[in-house]
């Protein structure tokens, strides 16, 4: 397994574009990918996104950098992008190993007191 994890910054005055773009190729990515393991977007302020992207090797995540997704994606924030960081790198830590969203849920249910 690869993760990609990218530190984005867009121009002042373009963060709304940037978030539409970025949620398009996140969708695009998990839905016609099929390299593509999960694709995590937050916000970290006005103007700076992170993604978290997980793929099934190398050759995956070269497929989604040279695909159509990744290529809208930069087409469509020419001129609108500031500063980006991208580490990338094969996972040390098996993902099996972590609780899924729905798991942490009900785990934290179990431990709510009952009125």
């Amino acid at each position: 397994m690869i993760s990609l994890t990218a530190v984005i910054r867009c121009k002042p005055g373009a963060t709304a574009l940037i978030r539409d773009a970025l949620k398009k190729v996140a969708e695009f990515a998990t839905k016609n990918e099929p390299g593509t393991v999960s694709y995590f977007l937050a916000e970290a302020n006005d103007g700076v996104f992170i993604t978290h992207e997980r793929y099934l090797d190398q050759q995956a995540l070269d497929a989604h950098n040279e695909g159509k997704g990744a290529k809208g994606f930069f087409a469509h924030a020419e001129g609108s992008l500031g500063k980006i960081e991208v580490y990338t790198g094969p996972e040390i830590f098996p993902g099996e190993g972590l609780k899924s969203a729905e798991r942490l849920r009900s785990e934290a249910d179990c431990r709510s007191p009952r009125a």
